[in-house]
């Protein structure tokens, strides 16, 4: 992927975000629409991978047949709220390897502060697709990044549900060679770092935890 920022547009990514944006939508299935809108921005954060060919047999002859090249893929959740998005692209995905970044954000200073870090191994040859539902102020997803790179990790691709212009502006400061695909950019951030107008917490809404 070259361009830094893909906005997906597609009417049933839009549409289920719509519901999931208003505040009535239960935490059942506000967390239903985020698995089904992971699969749909996973269609598009994966094109484009590298692909061969093998031989196999169909049951009518054989032939050369393209499937996915090198390592298997590495999905990054961003905890907590990056779990919604794990499922869903694990769902399309289930040969990818998974790990986990555990940041909190300092609410205060809108800083993250690092808690957890496990990642597969081999790093540096697997396309890694880190996720994360919301790209508000962009510092936990730069730290996040920040560390993905100290493993070794370089063909990296940040995947989420909802991005404010801070967060892309940035993502690309910091970290220009990873594309950013999301759903929508909304209109800003608010004084205490949430996206406006956004859907509220996305780790609250999608356990029921506010």
């Amino acid at each position: 992927m070259s361009e830094h920022l893909k906005l997906v547009d597609h009417p049933l990514v839009q549409h289920k975000l719509t519901l999931m944006r208003d505040k009535d939508t239960s935490t059942a299935v506000f967390r239903q629409l985020l698995r089904e809108i992971s699969q749909l921005l996973a269609y598009e954060v994966t094109r484009g991978l590298k692909m061969t060919t093998k031989r196999i047999q169909t049951p009518m002859a054989q032939m050369d047949a393209p499937t996915l090249a090198g390592k298997k893929l590495a999905l990054i959740s961003i905890l907590r709220a990056g779990n919604g998005l794990l499922d869903g692209v694990l769902e399309l995905i289930p040969s990818a390897r998974v790990g986990f970044v555990g940041l909190y954000r300092d609410e205060k200073a809108l800083q993250p502060v690092q808690y957890y870090f496990k990642v597969p191994e081999g790093m540096g040859d697997r396309v890694v697709i880190a996720v994360d539902p919301m790209l508000a102020t962009g510092n936990s997803s730069v730290a996040a990044i920040d560390l993905l790179k100290k493993r070794g990790a370089s063909d990296i691709r940040f995947l989420c549900l909802l991005a404010a212009p801070e967060g892309i502006a940035r993502m690309k400061e910091a970290h220009p060679d990873v594309p950013i695909v999301t759903a929508a950019v909304d209109e800003r951030l608010n004084e205490v770092g949430y996206i406006v107008p956004g859907l509220g917490d996305a780790g609250d809404r999608m356990f029921g935890t506010k």
